[in-house]
């Protein structure tokens, strides 16, 4: 049951925005996804992500650990999926390999960092990012900061429970998902979408 109208968009919405989750927002159940604060089907939600990421100027991906480093059994073929559907869409690439802040400064062409998400958005003019295997609790922190500071619109693909200072989370993420997203693209695509 939903117990709030607020709706999760591109900011900026400010330097203390509110989390989704302080506005009544919650999370989808199993076969559900989240689009701008809204529980939908999942289907919905992936339609509306690959409607965002095909319409974008300059979509970018940003891979966390979880499909960085191989591991666990199924991490690779997970991280194939994900370059392949990267490929699809025509986006670029920008990985989050660690947590750590990178200070003095960070390279934003090269990688993010989570603790200034907003500095690499800036710096690539990105209009639409993916974040996938990314720490939950590292990526409700960044998607915070991009949603407070920048018009950056955000898309999770989270391998639990989803995220709701996403404007388009779909849970439960796994290489299957993923394949679906890139057929999605495809279909799309095909469609002069």
């Amino acid at each position: 049951m939903q117990i709030s109208n607020y709706k999760v968009t591109a900011g900026p919405e400010g330097f203390i925005a509110p989390s989704a989750a302080d506005m009544g927002v919650i999370l989808p159940n199993k076969g559900q996804a989240l689009v701008e604060g809204s529980i939908t089907s999942e289907n919905e939600g992936m339609d509306k992500a690959i409607e965002k990421l095909i319409s974008a100027k300059n979509p970018v991906f940003f891979p966390g650990p979880l499909v960085l480093w191989n591991w666990k059994d199924g991490v690779e073929e997970k991280a194939k999926a994900v370059i392949e559907l990267s490929k699809t869409i025509g986006a670029k690439i920008i990985p989050m390999p660690d947590y750590r802040p990178k200070y003095p400064m960070i390279n934003p062409e090269v990688e993010i960092n989570p603790n200034h998400p907003n500095l690499t958005i800036w710096h690539n003019k990105i209009d639409v990012c993916v974040f996938v295997g990314v720490h939950c609790h590292y990526a409700n922190v960044a998607l915070k900061i991009i949603r407070g500071g920048t018009d950056c619109y955000t898309i999770s693909l989270c391998a639990d429970a989803g995220h709701e200072d996403s404007m388009v989370s779909i849970r439960d993420i796994n290489t299957e998902k993923i394949n679906t997203l890139t057929e999605i693209a495809r279909q799309m695509k095909a469609r002069g979408k």
